[in-house]
């Protein structure tokens, strides 16, 4: 079966798109490995409608039911190979199977960099976070500990600043920060430490504290990871030509989500901006919009009325 659009990854930018679609009556395929890192959120607290917050699983899956209703075909598997065909695209999975489109929408997303520490998994998005815009508000006024390295981490903190007062900064991987930027530290008041975390102090979701390589125990009831160098999954992009930013960003056209290569979107946190979900959706249905725009261009006379004159 040939499709209208195959979007590559079913996290939230994935599957809000893969709904906008099956509303359009497109027929649509997603590829995704399901390990993206809306999975590891047990907790989203700034969504509209979820005062108590809802896990990105629970949303993910009434996500993917949704998309079902609508006719989306949901394939789990990872992409491994993009292709151009004179009148569409072909990806191929890790399981040798391969999905034709017209059209192709990348919301392959960003794979954070976490602490070799499993304890830290349960308590993430419910005491122990990674995104500050997301979070921040849930540890106002309460004692923190950055778990970073290098800049990332201290940067980190000093954004914190806004929500508490009682910060704690482990440098964990010993990396070298200028002296500017200690003394911003000490200017705000922020506890810094230069040791590896040996262990890390949970009770369930509740983050606890961690021991320090030395022996010393610091305990906090909060924590946020900022260790840098998390890894953007646009290697389907580049494949096909897509142009990145330096950091491995996809670059699109702000308004349409459109990529560099015609007929090729890419939305949610490979693109670049705030790494948020509602960002995410936003996105997901703005690619959708344009992708369905084009679709009924191709299928229009050519002398028809331009149909992305609105939006």
């Amino acid at each position: 079966m040939r499709y209208d659009c195959v979007i590559v990854g079913g996290g939230i930018a994935g599957l809000q798109a893969a709904i906008q679609l099956g509303r359009y009556r497109h027929r649509v395929a997603v590829i995704d490995a399901g390990d993206g890192r809306s999975n590891l959120c047990r907790c989203y607290h700034n969504l509209i409608g979820w005062p108590e917050g809802v896990s990105g699983s629970e949303l993910l899956a009434s996500g993917r039911k949704q998309a079902e209703r609508l006719g989306v075909h949901l394939v789990h598997a990872r992409a491994v190979k993009a292709a151009k065909e004179q009148d569409g695209f072909v990806i191929e999975t890790d399981g040798n199977e391969h999905y034709a489109g017209d059209r192709l929408l990348l919301t392959t997303g960003v794979k954070d960099r976490l602490p070799p520490f499993s304890e830290l998994r349960p308590c993430l998005g419910i005491s122990v976070y990674v995104c500050p815009d997301c979070d921040g508000y849930e540890i106002s006024g309460k004692r923190t500990l950055v778990f970073g390295a290098g800049k990332a981490g201290a940067e980190m903190a000093l954004t914190l600043t806004h929500w508490t007062d009682d910060l704690i900064y482990v440098n964990h991987e010993l990396t070298a920060i200028d002296e500017h930027t200690r003394e911003n530290l000490e200017r705000r008041q922020i506890t810094y430490i230069e040791r590896k975390v040996s262990a890390v102090i949970t009770e369930d979701t509740v983050f606890k504290g961690v021991a320090l390589d030395d022996g010393t125990v610091l305990e906090a009831g909060r924590c946020f990871v900022a260790l840098g160098g998390n890894e953007v999954l646009s290697g389907i992009g580049a494949q096909l030509g897509a142009k990145l930013l330096d950091n491995k960003h996809i670059m699109v056209d702000p308004r349409t989500k459109l990529t560099s290569i015609p007929h090729v979107w890419a939305a949610g946190d490979v693109t670049v901006h705030s790494e948020m979900a509602t960002i995410a959706m936003g996105d997901g249905s703005q690619a959708a919009i344009w992708i369905h725009k084009s679709l009924m261009e191709q299928a229009m006379p050519a002398n028809s009325v331009n149909m992305t004159a609105t939006h």
